[in-house]
């Protein structure tokens, strides 16, 4: 059995040939990037910028799908954005389309494929909830590094930090541990697999 197999109820004829494992995960990364779009909308009020879901989503599916569907789901729903779909935050409202992604949020983006494909690789070595978690908290640091130093540009090193970091590091914690909560609920073993 692989991750994908161990992770979510896929039909046993899903994963069986080549041609029906590919289509598989095609679906997954079209359905993951779906979700990225919903949790984009679904937002907090906040300051500097309303909250979202995205980093959990992210790092949900990193545990869940592994480094390369993860990051295929992300660069497919970067590149849904990049073509002027509606995916993103505030979006059409604020702009679309690369416009949009060379804002100051744009370096966040850039993260959240770091974030996935760290935590997708590192979560198929380690195994434990306090070992995931960890995980997901440097997938955390990865999003935000070059977060911060893109909106530097746009507001100096301390601006950044003090909008693009200090307000979020409470809810970037909580998500991370309700991704590893949700990726341990639905792995059939009850731990993530160290295959795939």
């Amino acid at each position: 059995m692989d991750r994908l197999s161990l992770y979510l109820p896929l039909p046993a004829t899903a994963l069986r040939t080549p041609a029906s494992r590919t289509l598989t995960q095609i679906v997954l990364v079209v359905l993951g990037s779906l979700l990225l779009t919903a949790s984009a909308k679904i937002q907090v009020p906040f300051w500097p910028v309303p909250a979202t879901l995205q980093t959990g989503v992210v790092l949900l599916l990193a545990l869940v799908m592994g480094p390369r569907l993860a990051l295929a789901t992300v660069a497919l729903y970067l590149a849904q954005g990049a073509m002027g779909l509606p995916v993103f935050a505030g979006t059409p409202a604020k702009g679309m389309g690369l416009a949009y992604m060379m804002g100051p949020t744009g370096g966040y983006m850039l993260g959240w494929l770091f974030a996935a494909g760290f935590v997708g690789w590192a979560a198929g070595r380690w195994r434990g909830p306090l070992a995931l978690f960890a995980i997901c908290l440097g997938g955390v640091a990865l999003n935000y590094l070059p977060g911060i130093a893109w909106l530097a540009t746009f507001t100096g090193l301390e601006g950044a930090v003090a909008m693009g970091a200090a307000p979020f590091i409470l809810g970037d914690v909580v998500k991370a541990a309700l991704a590893v909560s949700l990726a341990l609920a639905l792995s059939v073993s009850g731990r993530p697999s160290v295959r795939g």
